[in-house]
């Protein structure tokens, strides 16, 4: 498939075709008269990785490059548990982690979950944080 542009934009008007469920079920499978017969469980309401990768070719095609990487860390987060990224997201909130903690986590979300983008981001907060006065400051 090449990539996305705006004129493919909303996918869910104009490109129902490449749009799939995390469970693989076509978008267009995705009916009230389907839901009434139990045929859709909320797995399948949720968004894939591959859609916002979509998206986010759709944004860079146009220029929304913050948007475009955006929608890149969010594909990479799917397969993180809620309780993971909310752990996560406290150890970046500033004077809660070390600035190893968050080399640690960085590694992390690499080594286990493949999400480059995302560690990418820990990392550049990591390095801020240390300039900026905000990383923990461990007792001796």
């Amino acid at each position: 498939m090449s990539r996305l542009t705006r004129q493919d934009y909303p996918l869910g008007q104009k490109r129902t075709d490449v749009l799939f469920t995390p469970t693989n079920k076509a978008y267009d499978d995705l009916t009230l008269e389907a839901a009434l017969k139990g045929d859709i469980s909320s797995k399948d309401l949720r968004i894939s990785p591959e859609t916002l990768i979509m998206q986010a070719e759709i944004s860079e095609s146009i220029e929304r490059d913050q948007l475009g990487r955006n929608f890149r860390r969010a594909a990479e987060l799917i397969s993180i548990s809620d309780e993971r990224i909310l752990e996560i997201y406290s150890a970046l909130r500033p004077n809660r982690s070390s600035h190893e903690e968050l080399l640690a986590i960085a590694d992390e979300l690499k080594r286990e979950y493949q999400a480059f983008e995302n560690a990418k981001l820990v990392e550049e907060a990591a390095e801020v944080y240390s300039r900026r006065n905000l990383l923990r400051i461990e007792e001796e």
